[in-house]
């Protein structure tokens, strides 16, 4: 198998990733079509991608990355630099449910750190490691935008608020 070799920068010479682009079905390809049409400028529809990638391969992956670079007909840097910017955009693989704890201000003061420890107790998994069967990721992020509702934490897309140990029992222990 060959390396895609890619310029990482303006003036750089390519380099090989050691990888080969991902490549998707033809519903994935006219999805992602159907975005880049939205676009004036093709680099805008880099996040709407990242979730395309993001959910086909289950997060963004070097080959994945490639993808978009080429795609986008963009730098790799380009695509790292979102990925690694955003909390909702995993560079590593993450279990099917991944709770998000917030642990910014108003949600420290409300008590964040009690649903991290409780979380982790109850999953048997620190910050940053998945369950040995692949269910739950456990992260803290930054503001979720929920300050009002503090202590809360997101589980895929969805939030929960205003959290309690028996709350949040409740929520773990009514995923499938």
């Amino acid at each position: 198998m060959s390396s895609q070799l890619v310029k990482i920068g303006p003036l750089s010479q390519p380099v090989s990733l050691g990888v080969e682009p991902a490549t998707f079905s033809p519903e994935v390809e006219a999805e992602i079509d159907r975005h880049l049409a939205k676009y004036p400028v093709t680099r805008s529809a880099i996040l709407p991608l990242m979730f395309i990638v993001q959910r086909e391969r289950g997060y963004l992956d070097p080959p994945g990355v490639l993808y978009l670079a080429n795609r986008l007909q963009t730098r790799v840097t380009d695509i790292w630099e979102v990925a690694t910017f955003y909390s909702m955009i995993q560079t590593n693989p993450i279990g099917k449910y991944h709770i998000q704890v917030c642990k910014t201000l108003s949600c420290k003061i409300m008590g964040a750190a009690k649903v991290t420890e409780h979380c982790s107790q109850k999953l048997g998994i620190k910050v940053g490691e998945t369950t040995p069967d692949g269910r739950f990721t456990l992260s803290e992020v930054e503001c979720l935008g929920s300050c009002g509702t503090a202590p809360m934490f997101q589980i895929n897309f969805d939030y929960h608020e205003n959290l309690t140990p028996e709350k949040i029992d409740q929520v773990l222990d009514a995923l499938p």
